[in-house]
């Protein structure tokens, strides 16, 4: 009779049912809307799902730590469904479930060392287990707090918690329906839009403007514009005062009939005002063409334009970049080259009479737009407050208005609303009060504004003002969920920004953000800034968005966060420059101007100009974590931005350490200090040195990432001197601690360096098996696809390499190449360019096509002053010199490589000496034996199972040149039997080809035949396309029986 299921064994039964359908659940919010972290936690919550029917010990603690769990899960859910803005959570309850998304991962590793035969729980040392299942509950504990959840104790009545659940996939399914069909709010309907789009901030940025709807008397510039299309690819600068209706006209230009015909898909609209600088705006305009972020796009742009088919492109507002005398030339250059591409068009709008200089500009030039004619005016104020006002009033308001659109726009507003009569009274009310008040240089466009703002509507609704003024100092505006979220102490702040909107003060874009057009924010600025209470909660709310950014980038937030910031980078920029000159809030601004530098780096914007204030503010601060945060990124961005005394920089940091309260800071220090004194400095002794201060600081802290951060990189070290045992160690040490605290993002990183070791010891197996896991842990964090599972992915195509699997090797590191570009990320996009010219080399690429994959490498790495990977570059291209027949060049640059690497970098010693040592890459006269001698003892010392064995076998052919061949195939049978057990094809074909050879000098015709036909497939996977004719001629002759020609055949060279 089967035993009855425990109390623990039914309530694990229960939440398993449960876990399943929430994990569905969470999966379609995750696709729908792109929640941060919800990838992950939907993936997790599924392997939960399955795993915790295996548990076999503890299942009391795994039931309690699954309800838990479940409740959260519920919670998360119910948090979209529930909030102010629906489908969208703040930077505040993110926050709660990036953490409660590492509690989950820590819970996974409890759970899986419960199972029978579990290969987690070996990792464990005693009390460790403890441990984890400690910090397990405090994390729940927060993660139930952070989300408000107040019972746990679930029902036991399965059929209950399956409706439940159900009840909640439901309404999930109705809120993403009616987000998504237009049945909700305006409000809601706004917020999804945006931010649906916002997933990808290059959908969300690349939408064009729309078609104004009110356009009348810029007929005759129209025609002109239409005319220079017609006639070619133009070059217009439309010119003019601010609020003379530039924008509208190049708006009305976008969607005339002739341009969408002419230009189809190919039309990019950028407003400039949020970018600061040439490199800001290359970054403007390649997120609206959808190009990757990388350091610099304005090759990137140039090479998009002039490589795709006929485009039109629109830069607004760009007097904010060229006006200043410290950006122009840069500007003016960037037009230039994009004005060189034939088949580009180009239209600018700037304030002013000037047009910029480096172009050449289509003739006839567009004069400055003037004011509209009294028709057009009349028709301007008729469109907005309709036509049954006294025809003589209407004069007299438009008298006022100097016929300048926007302020036309302003006053037929307010006549719309109040009446010709009112406005008349108050214009001249408005205009003595401001001239009383010093403003005697005031313009009607200003008195336009004036008139507005204090008429009734706004009056109605005083904190309109307070929402306007804000918004002066926002050139990106603001989407309703930043309205809602960031805790602007403004009441009823929806109807604030409907009143704006009807009195035309701002205006909703494309992507339903509410903005101001420059002129009013001029006015604003001048004459009502904001106040502090109103953007210290902006200030706040965007310092968490890059908080959360700096500590999840690349790994378990997803492209929102990035998306949101993107939105938002001239916000930024904007509120911390005003931010920065207020003691109050300087802490706050320092440190989002250091974590904005960061993100302008990373997303292509280059170097943050406010971080030039930081060091003189941060003395007078006297906060040694911010100074030393500060310093540490200064040193991360050293490839952007060379720092000019460094060690002085060094030697001031390292004396503020000591008062630093936070100590993961001076344990991220040093290990920064190690990457740069050995990547740029060439220092490797002084830089192991922080590095062993850097993780005796991590284990004095117990900052377990940090301890794993540094054994990894001792690993590498280690291994590119040649002590892969100890490299190992390292290794392991990294992974077991990463497993036991359940940091899987740690623990695919430490197999990934696994994986680098056992390589170079010739386990591949093992190797192959580490790279699948860390993958399965990246999956995990919902980063299957990403940044990180690319390198893992490179491991994998190193153990294709090292194989001979040349093809499979090749493909991955194109694929890597794609994913990777020049401009975003660099290293990895020269390592792949490296890694392609490597293998083109081996399987026989046209010289020209792995030279060019050479000269860009070099190129890339020179730029970011990687010392070690130029050496590589030139140990490739001695290889290919080599290949192509060049023996002395290919001596002297491998003999260059040996003389810089000796001592540092064993790979590219054993890499060298293998060429040198290889007596069939070499012709006769230009090989010296004694560098097999060399590569052998060198490769016993490494305990190197790969190249140990091609020493044997190119001893053999040393041997078998002099007649040995005894001696020559006992050392092929060795090399060969070594090869096949580590599975390399090239090297086991290559000894089978002696050894046939040497069977058909013996005269043992059907041996030699065998050992040929062996070969040719492994040749085959290896990409040996020659060698395989050589088989091929072999294999024909001897069917032929001409015994002559087998003769001549076997003596062929092998190389």
């Amino acid at each position: 009779m089967p035993s009855q299921p425990t109390v623990p064994e039914i309530r694990l039964n229960n939440i398993t049912t449960c876990l399943a359908a929430t994990a569905n659940t969470l999966e379609i919010v995750s696709q729908s809307l792109h929640t941060p972290f919800l990838s992950a936690i939907s993936v997790t919550t599924r392997s939960l799902s399955t795993s915790i029917q295996k548990i076999k010990q503890n299942k009391n603690d795994c039931a309690r730590l699954m309800e838990q769990t479940y409740g959260l899960l519920c919670a998360v859910i119910a948090s979209h469904l529930e909030s102010d803005t629906p489908g969208e959570l703040p930077p505040s309850t993110l926050s709660h479930l990036g953490k409660f998304t590492e509690t989950l991962h820590k819970i996974h590793t409890y759970v899986d060392a419960q199972q029978e035969g579990s290969r987690v729980k070996r990792f464990f040392r005693q009390g460790e287990m403890a441990g984890l299942l400690k910090e397990c509950d405090v994390g729940l504990q927060d993660a139930l707090t952070g989300f408000q959840v107040r019972n746990t104790d679930l029902l036991h009545d399965i059929s209950a918690m399956e409706r439940d659940a159900q009840t909640a996939y439901q309404r999930v399914l109705d809120m993403i329906e009616s987000l998504s069909d237009g049945t909700q709010s305006e409000t809601d309907s706004a917020m999804y839009s945006t931010f649906s789009a916002s997933r990808n901030s290059s959908n969300l940025i690349s939408l064009l403007p729309s078609e104004p709807k009110i356009f009348h008397g810029r007929e005759s510039e129209l025609a002109d514009i239409l005319k220079l299309f017609r006639e070619g690819t133009p070059r217009i600068a439309i010119l003019g005062a601010g609020g003379m209706g530039k924008t509208s006209l190049a708006r009305a230009i976008l969607h005339h009939g002739d341009m969408t015909l002419k230009y189809s898909e190919q039309r990019v609209f950028v407003a400039c005002d949020a970018a600061t600088s040439k490199v800001e705006l290359a970054a403007l305009i390649g997120a609206h063409l959808g190009l990757k972020p990388g350091r610099d796009l304005s090759q990137a742009v140039i090479g998009h334009f002039a490589g795709g088919l006929p485009a039109l492109l629109i830069l607004d507002n760009l007097e904010t970049l060229w006006d200043p005398i410290a950006s122009r030339n840069d500007i003016e250059e960037f037009l230039s080259l994009l004005t060189d591409i034939d088949h580009l068009a180009l239209m600018i709008t700037m304030r002013g009479a000037e047009r910029p200089a480096k172009v050449k500009w289509s003739r006839p030039f567009l004069p400055p737009l003037a004011p509209l004619s009294q028709e057009a005016a009349r028709k301007t104020f008729i469109d907005v407050a309709d036509d049954w006002h006294d025809s003589e009033d209407i004069d007299k308001v438009l008298l006022l208005t100097d016929n300048m659109p926007l302020a036309i726009s302003l006053v037929a507003h307010l006549v719309d609303s109040e009446g010709c009569a009112y406005v008349l009274s108050r214009w001249e009310q408005e205009k003595t009060s401001l001239v009383s008040e010093g403003y005697d240089r005031t313009s009607n466009l200003d008195l336009s504004i004036a008139l507005s703002l204090s008429g009734p509507r706004v009056a109605s609704f005083p904190a309109a003002k307070n929402l306007l003024s804000l918004l002066a100092i926002l050139p990106d505006g603001l989407s309703d969920v930043e309205l809602l979220q960031s805790g602007i102490p403004i009441e009823n702040i929806l109807l604030c920004k409907a009143v704006l909107l009807r009195t035309s003060l701002a205006y909703s874009d494309d992507q339903r953000r509410l903005k101001m057009l420059m002129p009013i924010r001029e006015y604003m600025q001048k004459f009502h800034p904001p106040l502090a209470d109103f953007i210290r909660p902006l200030l706040s709310y965007f310092k968490q968005l890059l908080r959360l950014h700096h500590m999840y980038r690349g790994t378990l937030s997803g492209p929102s966060i990035v998306a949101q910031l993107t939105t938002n980078f001239a916000n930024m920029e904007s509120i911390l420059t005003n931010r920065l000159h207020a003691q109050s809030d300087l802490p706050d601004a320092i440190y989002s101007t250091i974590a904005l530098g960061y993100f302008s780096r990373i997303s292509g914007r280059g170097q943050l100009s406010l971080n030039a204030q930081i060091p003189a503010l941060l003395r007078v601060e006297g906060n040694p974590d911010l100074e030393v945060y500060f310093t540490t990124n200064v040193f991360n961005a050293v490839t952007f931005e060379p720092i000019p005394d460094a060690d002085a920089l060094v030697e001031r940091t390292l004396g503020l350490l000591p008062k630093v309260h936070d100590t993961t800071l001076q344990s991220g220090f040093y290990r920064m200090l190690y990457r740069y004194y050995r990547d740029h400095r060439r220092n490797l002794s002084l830089a192991l040195e922080f590095l062993h201060t850097g993780l005796r600081q991590a284990i004095a802290s117990k900052d377990v990432a940090g301890q794993c951060d540094a054994l990894e990189s001792l690993a590498m070290s280690e291994g590119s001197r040649g002590n892969f045992r100890v490299a190992l160690t390292y290794a392991i040490e990294s992974e077991r601690l990463a497993k036991t605290s359940g940091l899987l993002l740690a623990e695919a990183i430490a197999l990934r360096v696994h994986s680098m070791c056992t390589n170079s010891l010739g386990n591949y197996k093992s190797s192959s098996a580490a790279c699948d896991r860390a993958r399965e842990l990246l999956a995990l964090c919902g980063m299957a696809g990403g940044e990180m599972d690319n390198l893992v992915m490179n491991s994998q195509a190193e153990v294709h390499k090292l194989k001979t699997e040349y093809a499979q090797a090749y493909n991955v590191q194109t694929q890597i190449l794609k994913s990777a570009s020049a401009e975003e990320d660099p290293y990895r996009n020269a390592h792949a360019l490296l890694t392609l010219a490597e293998i083109g080399v081996q399987i026989g690429t046209d010289t020209p096509d792995v030279q060019a994959n050479i000269d860009k490498a070099i190129t890339l790495f020179t730029t970011m002053t990687m010392w070690r990977h130029l050496i590589w570059c030139e140990t490739i291209q001695a290889d290919l010199s080599l290949r192509d027949g060049d023996c002395l060049a290919a001596e002297k640059l491998f003999l260059k490589s040996l003389k810089s690497s000796r001592g540092e970098d064993l790979e590219i010693v054993c890499y060298c000496l293998e060429r040198l040592g290889d007596p069939n890459l070499w012709s006769t006269g230009a090989w010296s034996s004694t560098w097999t001698v060399v590569l052998l003892v060198q490769v016993f010392k490494l305990e190197q199972k790969l190249e140990l064995y091609r020493a044997l076998q190119f001893l053999g052919d040393l041997f078998l040149v002099q007649q040995d061949e005894n001696t020559a195939v006992t050392l092929f049978s060795v090399a060969l039997e070594g090869f096949t057990r580590m599975d390399v094809h090239r090297g086991r074909a290559d000894c089978l080809l002696r050894l046939g050879d040497v069977c058909r000098r013996n005269r043992n015709l059907s041996k030699a035949v065998q050992l040929w036909t062996t070969a040719r497939p492994l040749f085959e996977r290896s990409s040996q396309t020659k060698r395989v004719a050589d088989i091929d001629e072999r294999l024909g002759a001897t069917s032929e029986g001409d015994a002559t020609l087998v003769g001549e055949v076997a003596e062929l060279r092998i190389g």
